[in-house]
């Protein structure tokens, strides 16, 4: 099982397509239910912790506004976690926006620049279009390594046991 950044970062669509390929989706909405869910968090109103702001700088600039920052402080874990890469180009603001083009940006150029395999498509504007590109993600997903069942590992140590065991 890869773990798939997706962009947009919050498209569930993208994220359902993965996990329907048997992979785990790389979404802003984890990030954010594990930061409201914590109990780090000393005043849920305004849901960082004092680490945060300085998780932020890592990924940009003390110039760059501090929007950039604090949504880079929730993309850029998911960015170092990430096995593989889909992004969607020119997708409408329903698709998934996360509201910040400078962010959009770092955020396409961490990815591409982590040296992952990236699929990137062109948000579909027909019927044709969005079977071409339903089509294209799942040759792409199929293409990633799976996880190896427990049973798969178990009959390969058998296996070689066995092997051993004769030699």
């Amino acid at each position: 099982m890869a773990k798939v950044f997706i962009y947009p970062i919050n498209s569930l669509i993208l994220a359902d397509l993965v996990e329907r390929f048997g992979h785990k989706p790389l979404t802003m909405m984890s990030q954010i239910r594990e930061k409201v869910t914590s109990l780090s968090l000393d005043s849920p109103p305004l849901n960082i912790t004092p680490e945060d702001p300085k998780l932020g700088l890592k990924y940009a600039a003390i110039e760059v506004p501090a929007g950039v920052r604090g949504r880079m402080s929730l993309i850029g874990p998911l960015i170092e976690q990430t096995e593989a890469a889909i992004i969607v180009e020119n997708p409408p603001t329903d698709f998934g926006c996360v509201g910040c083009n400078r962010t959009n940006e770092l955020t396409k150029y961490l990815v591409r620049s982590k040296g992952v395999p990236v699929l990137e498509v062109k948000y579909p504007e027909s019927d044709d279009e969005a079977r071409d590109f339903v089509n294209k993600i799942a040759t792409f997903l199929e293409s990633l390594p799976k996880e190896k069942s427990e049973e798969d590992d178990k009959a390969k140590n058998e296996k070689q046991s066995e092997k051993e065991g004769k030699k």
